[in-house]
């Protein structure tokens, strides 16, 4: 992602887990800020910047995520349809990172706009491994540029090809079409 301070976000609701991925991206090299909750409902509030999570000084807009599915609160389904039901939010990359293995969470993982859908490794390894090339990947993509509070900057698409699309406006707002 080419962007100046890229933050992972991790949802997870084992706290053991969170601290061997932490650990895994920092032996991986990983710099970037790591964000960390413990359940879905808080993953919501954090993305959209609210409650304990509205100083973005502390927890900058996310650039990444990965998320469990089965958690308290809000499950990772929550987390995709909250994610991919607001174009301002919708462009984040979402990795689903579960130990289910169920070929209908696979599917509505990818139906609600995972980005992708990996198991969880069964050893320390394993994860540093997959968490390499997870950060690896996403680390290269391009993403719209947002602001500090996640509002998208407004690009002006006139005379391009993505003039024909509406773009979000920032903060979860409506769709606004570049010739409004």
């Amino acid at each position: 992602m080419k962007t100046e301070n890229p933050t992972i976000l991790m949802i997870d609701d084992d706290p053991d887990f969170l601290f061997l991925a932490e650990n895994a991206f920092r032996k991986n090299g990983v710099k970037n800020p790591i964000q960390t909750v413990e359940n879905g409902g808080d993953g919501i509030a954090y993305v959209m910047g609210e409650g304990r999570f509205a100083d973005r000084k502390a927890y900058p807009y996310p650039t990444f995520i990965i998320t469990d599915l089965k958690m308290p609160v809000a499950d990772g389904f929550a987390v995709l349809e909250h994610l991919k039901g607001n174009p301002a939010w919708a462009v984040i990359p979402v990795v689903v990172l579960s130990s289910s293995t169920d070929k209908d969470d696979i599917k509505k993982s990818y139906m609600l706009g995972a980005s992708a859908y990996h198991r969880k490794p069964n050893d320390v390894g394993g994860l540093i491994h997959q968490l390499k090339v997870l950060h690896d990947y996403w680390m290269t993509c391009e993403v719209p540029q947002v602001d500090l509070s996640g509002r998208q900057l407004h690009t002006n698409s006139e005379g391009k090809l993505g003039e024909r699309f509406d773009q979000p406006t920032g903060g979860g707002g409506p769709a606004r079409r570049a010739d409004n």
